[in-house]
């Protein structure tokens, strides 16, 4: 019978093929499974010594396959430690094409039986991930990891690292199309996630926002419909959004002249440029279709008086009279306080009370829509600001000037 001569540093890679090979004829009994298993060994031995990586992989992988398919045979801490030694190949690969190869190999077999241990099979591919140099193949690996986490409904393990997909995005450089499909991929785990209704109305406003309305959209723009009817129902939901630029968003404006949606978008308008009375009226006539999409009136009536607030912090040049609070909230006088102090909490509004003067001045207000005009005005304001502070400074120095030469006068006195 052959040996095995293992070198130190290869010899992870032998003792894995060997365990492996072990468990795969096991049934077998020695007269059989000894050959086979010395011969594989031989084999994964060439391999390494020819440098011949992805055929390694290969053989791993096969050798391997007994532990994935039926992975009660072993302890979940020897199956992971197999698969670490087996993705370490991609730290040996002679090139980045041959370790792509050996990635995708490795992804495939991970990701056959995506319901059987996939928080384990997660956790080899975050190790993976790791070990690849290249950024192409780490976003082939965290897509693949999507994919097992949402056919393996094992969304918690994955979804930590949703917080750093900028940087992601920005570290492997991939294209708006790319984009598209993974920020699509995440807003699909995160829907039924509890506790996550912020986090899904983000991403799918990043989805959205990858539409960029250019020709090379068209034929596609098409398929963001029910995303964009979903970004809208999940604002007009949540209690405490206040601020977004769906409007300005052309996966979400094809919805005005579309027949089956076009009401959803009057609700958006009317919820980020209009007022109380004007949601009443829709109200009114669109019953059916608001108890369609899961919207509680009274709860629209909240957030919409709240929304009216901030319209009229807009229009009143940073003073509001009571009167006008209580005719666009459709509230008594005395509950105009109530609603300034609902304001403050969500903090959309940072205001001083006149009760004397019936009067409620605003120092600050949330925009409801922050696009170009908004922009303009920040603008506005900060060289007026600029402006101030230049004045101030030449304020400053002059009487620095001043206080300078009256001691210089005084001195000259005193001598």
């Amino acid at each position: 019978m052959a040996t095995v001569v293992n070198t130190t540093e290869e010899e992870p890679m032998l003792a894995v093929v060997r365990f492996t090979a072990d468990l795969a004829w096991a049934d077998a009994g020695p007269e059989v499974a000894d050959p086979e298993v010395t011969r594989l060994c031989l084999e994964a031995q060439e391999h390494i010594l020819a440098g011949r990586w992805l055929d390694m992989a290969f053989l791993m992988l096969a050798s391997a396959d007994l532990l994935l398919t039926s992975p009660s045979r072993v302890p979940d801490k020897d199956l992971e430690c197999v698969l670490s030694v087996i993705c370490s190949l991609v730290t040996k690969a002679g090139s980045e094409d041959q370790a792509l190869q050996i990635t995708d190999l490795i992804c495939a077999k991970l990701t056959r039986q995506p319901d059987d241990k996939p928080a384990l099979r997660l956790k080899v591919l975050f190790s993976l991930y790791n070990l690849l140099p290249s950024p192409y193949g780490k976003a082939l690996v965290y897509k693949k990891a999507l994919e097992l986490a949402t056919a393996g409904k094992a969304a918690e393990y994955i979804i930590p690292s949703f917080k750093n997909i900028d940087s992601f995005v920005t570290e492997w450089g991939i294209g708006n199309l790319e984009q598209r499909e993974l920020y699509l991929a995440i807003t699909r785990i995160l829907k039924d996630q509890k506790g996550m209704t912020k986090d899904y109305f983000k991403f799918l406003n990043k989805y959205l926002a990858t539409f960029k309305g250019s020709d090379d959209d068209s034929a596609t723009i098409g398929d963001a419909k029910e995303e964009a009817v979903a970004a809208i129902i999940e604002f007009v939901k949540s209690p405490d959004l206040f601020q977004c630029d769906l409007l300005n968003i052309p996966a979400v404006a094809q919805l005005e002249k579309d027949e089956n949606y076009q009401l959803v978008y009057e609700l958006l308008k009317i919820f980020l440029t209009k007022r109380l009375e004007s949601y009443l009226e829709f109200q009114t006539a669109n019953t059916a279709l608001l108890k369609d999409y899961g919207l509680v009136h009274e709860e629209c009536i909240t957030k919409m008086r709240l929304m009216s607030l901030l319209d009229l912090s807009s229009c009143c040049s940073g003073e509001i009279p009571y009167s006008a609070i209580t005719e666009s909230l459709q509230i008594n006088d005395d509950e105009v306080e109530q609603w300034i102090v609902k304001a403050i909490a969500f903090k959309i509004l940072d205001c001083k009370v006149d009760q004397l003067n019936q009067t409620v001045i605003v120092s600050r207000h949330t925009e409801r829509i922050f696009g170009m005009p908004q922009w303009q005005g920040l603008r506005t304001k900060l060289g007026v600001w600029k402006g101030n502070i230049a004045s101030a400074i030449n304020t400053i120095q002059a009487n620095k000037v001043t206080e300078e030469g009256t001691q210089a006068m005084h001195s000259l006195m005193i001598r």
